[in-house]
């Protein structure tokens, strides 16, 4: 039976708080704060963070299908999941597909991963990224919230099996985006909420439990992805589930997360589930999903490696003014320095494994790393001894840095730092998530897959440093 056999998630480090935007725009102010993606993140930026951690407990090799979920593509015409798959360094013998077009995207490319597994794939990656945008002064502004997950699914060795699933589609205004739109729109919430979200989770729900011959008082805990809480706490008087059954929803801390949303909650709810435990998943948008999971005695052994309770406490604050400029909803004049060029197609394509795989090379004759990756060793000068060695998960030392306020960025000033490798080599790069006036020689950072810049319409991804989370 197909199951979860690892996973990964991924919440930015910025934070943007509700009484800011309300002090700058006079709105009432909401409690809380939401998760923002930085000036240099977006959908698939966070998905490849994610998916890099969920494959750190299964092999990369062994995944023949990849699946990427998501409401904000960053292209319109182009598979965001290659980037994803080369970032990963995923085998090129893989199906990879996109999935978008509206929230319920997330929980139905799970099921597709799970029907990949049904088919005969060995492992399936499913990653789940989004970058909410909404218009200022709009109740979505307020609400939403930037984040990623990815699952690994699989027959083998699974954490928690998927017992039974259950789907409604039906074609009812609620959220949209019309082409070339930025801004999406919502229907008014009291014809929402009775006339469409209580009466399709209800049925989607019970469907599910049907299937697994699960009555409701055998949930051990219970995830309702909902435009509107009420229809979650509806739900639960119908069918008698203790609202304590409930997880925590990220309303106050990161935000609804769009696609992301409710396969980041199964995130945060799996590293406490104990064997034998039902958890069910059920998101409504266009119709509804529906995932009743069991989980089995391996997920006492599994630890993620970035939990999403610690990634929600490792934060830092960004005011509204920078929150507008990064999502270029603010415009500024940008530093007197030519825009970037386009970034070329063939010089990509040649350097694939470094530009997204941040694959350097050791020398096989003296042992050093080196980055990037060369032909000649710059210490024993041998040719063609080299072998692939990877720095994307090696930690590494500021040797030095400088703070530049000229160069072309959204969130000047840019901070270049030079590295020190543990184990060997040394590379300039820039920094993010940090303050440039906290930056000093020694700290430690880890690496981070970000987008450069975006020009004539091709994003420009590469990896960067950043203070270890």
């Amino acid at each position: 039976m197909a199951g979860i056999v690892s996973y990964g998630s991924y919440v930015p480090y910025r934070r943007l708080k509700r009484s800011a935007i309300a002090a700058v725009l006079g709105t009432p102010a909401g409690k809380g704060e939401r998760a923002i993606a930085s000036f240099d993140e977006d959908s698939v930026s966070m998905a490849v963070e994610a998916a890099r951690d969920a494959l750190k407990a299964a092999p990369p090799g062994d995944v023949q299908a990849l699946i990427f979920a998501t409401t904000t593509p960053p292209y319109a015409e182009k598979l965001s999941a290659a980037v994803i798959g080369a970032a990963a360094m995923l085998p090129a013998e893989i199906r990879a597909s996109d999935m978008t077009g509206s929230v319920r995207a997330g929980l139905s490319a799970l099921l597709q991963g799970a029907d990949a597994i049904g088919g005969g794939a060995r492992r399936a990656l499913v990653a789940i990224g989004d970058c909410r945008l909404a218009a200022p002064e709009g109740k979505a502004e307020q609400t939403t919230g930037d984040g990623a997950v990815a699952f690994v699914l699989g027959a083998e060795r699974v954490i928690a099996e998927i017992e039974a699933s259950a789907s409604l589609t039906r074609e009812f205004l609620d959220s949209w985006r019309a082409q070339g739109e930025r801004f999406s729109h919502s229907w008014e919430e009291r014809f929402t909420l009775t006339q469409a979200h209580s009466p399709l989770l209800g049925t989607v729900i019970k469907n599910v439990l049907e299937k697994a011959k699960v009555a409701p008082g055998d949930l051990s805990k219970v995830i309702l992805d909902a435009p509107n809480a009420r229809a979650a706490e509806e739900i639960a008087r119908a069918l008698k589930i203790d609202p304590a059954k409930f997880s925590d929803s990220f309303a106050l801390t990161v935000g609804q997360t769009g696609a992301a949303h409710a396969g980041l909650m199964l995130a945060a709810a799996l590293p406490s589930a104990k064997p034998g435990d039902r958890i069910l998943v059920a998101t409504v948008a266009d119709g509804a999903d529906a995932i009743l999971l069991r989980v089995t005695p391996a997920n006492a052994g599994f630890k993620p490696v970035h939990s999403v309770g610690r990634m929600i406490e490792s934060k830092g604050d960004v005011s509204y003014a920078n929150y507008l400029k990064w999502r270029e909803i603010l415009p500024t004049e940008p530093p007197r320095r030519p825009d970037p060029d386009r970034p070329a197609g063939p010089p990509m394509m040649r350097s694939e494994k470094w530009k997204f795989g941040f694959i350097g090379s050791r020398c096989t004759n003296c042992g050093t790393p080196q980055l990037p990756p060369q032909l000649v060793c710059v210490k024993c000068h041998q040719r063609g001894k080299m072998e692939p060695y990877g720095f994307a998960d090696r930690t590494a030392k500021i040797a030095t840095y400088a703070i530049d306020r000229l160069a072309y960025s959204l969130n000047p000033p840019t901070v270049n730092v030079v590295l020190d490798f543990a184990g060997g080599g040394r590379f300039l790069c820039e920094m993010t998530d940090c303050e440039p006036d906290k930056v000093a020689i020694g700290d430690e950072v880890e690496m981070t897959f970000r987008r450069l810049f975006t020009a004539d319409g091709v994003n420009n991804y590469f990896w960067k440093a950043r203070p270890r989370r």
